[in-house]
């Protein structure tokens, strides 16, 4: 039996996501991401922050010093110098659009340029965020088909918190789906679920996945204990086979366009060797996918 953290629903200090962190490089996923997180913050009651990180791996690495050194520039500095304010330039443009648009949504935002390694400064603005909202991919998506983005898979398996990532144009959200399979990361995933459905005021559908129909039977008996303070429409459907194409399956058949989930399940093992049903999910996924730390 999962042993939960409860919030009471009741109080709106329950609402997660008051402070949303989206990181930019000002690609359509990334545009994507923001139309996002300027959609959720007025439901939640939240903020946005807006982060650009200028890649100190492409900006200082042998790349740029042999183009320098072919182009005569002497020392090599100078190039590197000249190419850090043309990307803070960028990256300012890119900033300043983005809390245009938050200030047309009536969202309140700030902004933040940084410099270092993507993911790294991602996940260490975010450990002071309650969500992160990610395209699936960035500015290099044409050679990453068929793959999450390097600065998306990235954040995804170090951040601390919430990860929402948007694998393409942002409508809204209607109708969230949670897989929960007895694991504590499905137990966290079933909490955020509950919170944000019920801040949302949207119906909640639940896959309690297991092979046994006894063992079924009790995960679903959990989410129904779990979920019964919540002023919540909830459908539970029963989930056995392989867990990635039954979830992409109930996505499809059941118009739903969340899921929630956690990052991991029952075997790390077995995911390191033959790949979690979690990457299946976001790798796959036509719709958004919140996962939970």
């Amino acid at each position: 039996m999962v042993t939960f953290r409860r919030s009471d629903p009741r109080t709106e200090d329950a609402i997660v996501f008051r402070n949303i962190l989206i990181a930019t490089d000002g690609s359509p996923h990334a545009q994507a991401s923001l139309e996002a997180a300027l959609w959720l913050a007025p439901r939640v009651k939240g903020t946005v922050h807006i982060e650009h990180v200028i890649d100190l791996v492409a900006l200082e690495g042998p790349f740029l010093h042999d183009l320098s050194g072919s182009l005569g520039f002497e020392p090599f500095l100078n190039f590197s110098t000249r190419v850090r304010e043309t990307l803070a330039e960028r990256g300012r443009t890119i900033l300043d659009e983005a809390a245009r648009k938050a200030a047309a949504a009536g969202v309140e935002a700030d902004t933040h340029l940084e410099y270092g390694i993507v993911p790294n400064e991602i996940c260490e603005r975010g450990k002071i965020a309650d969500l992160i909202v990610v395209g699936a991919n960035g500015m290099n998506a044409r050679f990453e088909r068929g793959l999450l983005g390097s600065v998306t898979e990235a954040v995804t398996r170090r951040a601390s918190k919430p990860v929402l990532v948007i694998p393409g144009p942002f409508g809204c959200i209607t109708s969230p789906l949670l897989p929960y399979d007895g694991s504590s990361p499905a137990g966290k995933a079933l909490e955020k679920a509950a919170e944000l459905s019920s801040a949302l005021g949207l119906p909640l559908t639940v896959v309690a996945f297991s092979d046994d129909e006894e063992e079924r039977e009790k995960r679903a008996e959990e989410v129904r204990s779990y979920l019964k303070p919540y002023s919540l429409a909830v459908h539970i459907e029963a989930g056995s086979g392989a867990p990635a194409t039954a979830i992409l399956e109930t996505v499809r058949t059941g118009g739903h366009d969340l899921i929630v989930m956690g990052a991991f399940g029952h075997s790390r093992i077995v995911e390191m060797v033959l790949g979690s049903t979690t990457e299946t999910v976001l790798r796959q996924s036509s719709v958004p996918v919140l996962l939970t730390h």
